[in-house]
């Protein structure tokens, strides 16, 4: 019927086109069908020449043919745009836009977050500004009682102090104080972990012994022989792990030229040891021991039992090898984390003395152990990394030893080599250290305010 309304159309219009003296009537008959008839007053002739009448008709019908098929085509088209093929098209690229939208949505939001916390501290800086403002001194206290003003005069300040025309001298002195790099780093920023860097390589291990290990820096060094730029690696595969090689600074590591291997005592268990204060801390082999190795005398200082802490495979990290007690060191000192059957599998933190290993406060969480990558203390707070395989993951919890509350968080954490098997914090460098699938990697990491 489509066809027959768009036929008479064509009739109408040629028939409103024709010129004067030419007419062409179109109209339906009962039987649905368009009849037209064409006529043209011809002053020469008293007939039209058969042979142009019928090529001209013969051109309309075969553009009416054609007209027909391209809108065949087009209904057909339209029709198969929501068959089987089509239908999964579009399915997929309205997933595809869905899920570029919440995440969008989930960086917004992130960022909105960021904003808000940026807008805060820069309101308490502009308060404390203003505050300081209002406290600067006009006056200067004198021996024997006096004040004298200070204020400039014709756009000249002398400090009294210094003013060696009035007669009157103060005598400065200074108490020094030492104080631990870390207590300054805990006094400033040390809140909440905002952002990790990407990772930077700086070497890859060359034998499947550096399939997982631990590599690190000691934060604090008291010793003659060693500093803060000494790098301590340990190869973890294998039976009896007991070389610790030692090398001067991170371009020695690189190039792979250790200035020192030290062979340990006692065997030492998986990827948990750490160096803090020039000892080397780790767990004995198929043991709940924890050693402290002295790295100066290179003799065993001290050895306590972790109190009912699994050992060897009872309770590891989500990646295994036997990963059950993981020592670490941030700014408020040295940490175990680890699990007990009292704890049914959660993560509990104890605080150790860094010289006899005995155990000062202790917290359950209520995360499962088996359930998280790997785990690093920063600023007293115990942080846990979501995946050791999935090259884009994040660190997923918080729990904070001041408050005892664990929280969810969101904080984005790239596996480059997707088998991370150790990760340590250093407060000194501010830095992650990580031991992924053979590389050695560090992360840059950004702390908040210190207010909890």
């Amino acid at each position: 019927m489509w066809f027959v309304s768009l036929l008479c159309l064509f009739c109408l219009t040629m028939r409103s086109q024709a010129e004067d003296g030419a007419s062409l009537h179109g109209s339906i008959n009962p039987a649905g069908r368009c009849h037209y008839t064409f006529t043209v007053a011809s002053p020469q002739e008293s007939s039209c020449p058969g042979g142009d009448i019928k090529s001209e008709m013969d051109g309309v019908l075969s553009r009416l043919t054609l007209l027909e098929a391209l809108v065949s085509q087009l209904l057909a088209g339209a029709d198969g745009g929501t068959g089987s093929k089509g239908g999964e098209d579009v399915q997929k690229a309205t997933a595809h836009v869905t899920g570029e939208r919440n995440k969008l949505q989930q960086d917004n939001a992130y960022l909105t977050q960021q904003v808000r916390e940026l807008q805060r501290r820069l309101e308490e800086q502009n308060r404390e500004a203003e505050s300081l403002k209002q406290k600067s001194c006009e006056q200067t206290q004198l021996p024997g009682g006096s004040q004298r003003d200070t204020r400039p005069v014709s756009g000249t300040y002398i400090d009294p102090v210094h003013d060696l025309a009035n007669g009157s001298y103060q005598e400065m002195k200074a108490e020094v104080t030492e104080v631990p790099a870390s207590q300054l780093i805990l006094d400033g920023d040390c809140g909440d972990l905002l952002s990790v860097g990407d990772p930077v390589l700086h070497r890859k291990a060359d034998s499947i012994t550096g399939k997982y290990g631990v590599w690190l820096q000691d934060p604090e060094p008291r010793g003659p022989h060693y500093t803060k730029k000494t790098v301590w690696r340990i190869d973890a595969v294998g039976k009896d792990i007991r070389q610790l090689f030692a090398y001067e600074d991170l371009d020695q590591f690189s190039r792979g030229f250790p200035m020192k291997v030290v062979v340990l005592p006692e065997p030492l268990e998986s990827t948990g040891a750490t160096v803090y204060r020039s000892s080397l801390y780790y767990q004995r082999k198929r043991s709940r021991t924890l050693i402290r190795y002295d790295l100066d005398s290179e003799s065993v200082a001290s050895r306590s039992e972790l109190p009912g802490a699994g050992f060897h495979g009872q309770y590891p990290y989500s990646w295994g090898g036997y990963t059950d007690i993981d020592l670490a060191v941030d700014e408020q000192g040295l940490w175990a984390i680890y699990s007990t059957s009292e704890a049914n599998g959660a993560i509990v933190i104890s605080r150790l003395d860094p010289d006899s290993l005995a155990v000062g406060k202790s917290w359950e969480t209520t995360i499962r152990k088996n359930t998280v990558a790997n785990a690093f203390m920063a600023c007293g707070r115990l942080y846990t990394l979501a995946s050791y395989t999935a090259a884009n993951t994040v660190v997923n919890h918080v729990f904070d030893t001041a408050t005892g509350v664990r929280r969810p968080v969101a904080v984005p954490f790239r596996n480059r080599y997707k088998y991370n098997s150790m990760l340590d914090y250093n407060y000194a460098h501010r830095k992650l250290y990580a031991w992924d699938n053979f590389h050695m990697v560090t992360y840059d990491v950004r702390l908040g305010p210190g207010s909890r």
